[in-house]
């Protein structure tokens, strides 16, 4: 499995970024995570791949908005009203397992990440 991520940037607070994950191969559960410097990696927003069921870190609900076009073996991370603390490295990541959550260490496959800049 490959991701491929694309998107980042840098925008001002309150502003808007989509991010897009192309992937490759088979994944089950699949979403986006994110890392700021001298942080932990967290789980931003998670699916299962073709379930409507979506999971999103406490503090990202009601501003971000995960989704996917499974035509374009494409997940995006539509990102509204950003804060500076939204900032840091955003990755995609997916997992073969039939439980999806947004645990970091239950991913298997990463991408390079895409840099997110809110100033």
């Amino acid at each position: 499995v490959q991701l491929v991520e694309s998107g980042g940037g840098v925008v001002q607070a309150g502003g808007s970024l989509r991010l897009s994950c192309v992937a490759s191969g088979y994944t089950s559960c699949i979403g986006w995570f994110r890392q700021a410097p001298g942080k932990e990696r967290e789980g931003v927003a998670t699916f299962r791949g073709g379930s409507s069921r979506k999971f999103y870190a406490d503090s990202v609900k009601g501003r971000f908005t995960i989704s996917e076009d499974a035509a374009k073996d494409t997940v995006y991370l539509e990102m509204n009203s950003l804060k500076p603390e939204d900032s840091g490295m955003y990755y995609c990541a997916a997992d073969l397992r039939l439980s999806c959550s947004t645990r970091a260490g239950e991913y298997t496959f990463w991408g390079q990440g895409t840099q997110v800049t809110v100033s």
